[in-house]
């Protein structure tokens, strides 16, 4: 997958282009990226692609936000609009694996029915389901960013 995105007029058109190429089996997708990247951004994007009328922030402090989606996470087969909860990570505090133990992880990360977007997934790797979704958000000289999924 390689998605680009000129400017921020150009944002949800990337996440529904982003959402109706993911894999059936995604249930969790890890964000890479630099500081100011957009991975933030693009999440909120996906977010309000997928039904979610939460107001949506950057989850720094809490580590973990949730908000209901309410709309088709695989449109493009057929599938109905329906309400699940999508969580939303920021790991770029924790310093501890164990950090992530604490906050209970398999409770997000292996729920049926649930989306989980991580943002600064690095220390949690080892933790990360097998099908997870990697992708790396990188800005462009141009400005653009380009959206790549990781092998």
């Amino acid at each position: 997958m390689k998605i680009r995105i000129e400017n921020l007029n150009d944002i949800n058109r990337a996440a529904r282009q982003f959402i109706a190429q993911l894999p059936p089996d995604t249930h969790v997708i890890a964000f890479y990226g630099s500081m100011g990247a957009g991975k933030t951004t693009f999440i909120k994007a996906l977010c309000e692609e997928l039904g979610v009328t939460d107001v949506i922030t950057s989850p720094t402090f809490a580590i973990v936000n949730e908000y209901q989606a309410n709309a088709p996470l695989h449109p493009e087969k057929g599938e109905a609009a329906r309400v699940f909860p999508i969580y939303h990570f920021d790991f770029y505090r924790i310093r501890r694996l164990e950090e992530v133990y604490d906050m209970g992880y398999e409770e997000y990360f292996y729920a049926p029915d649930t989306l989980s977007l991580i943002e600064w997934p690095e220390l949690a790797e080892s933790l990360l389901p097998d099908n997870t979704l990697r992708v790396s958000i990188e800005e462009q000289p141009d400005g653009s960013r380009s959206i790549t999924s990781l092998a």
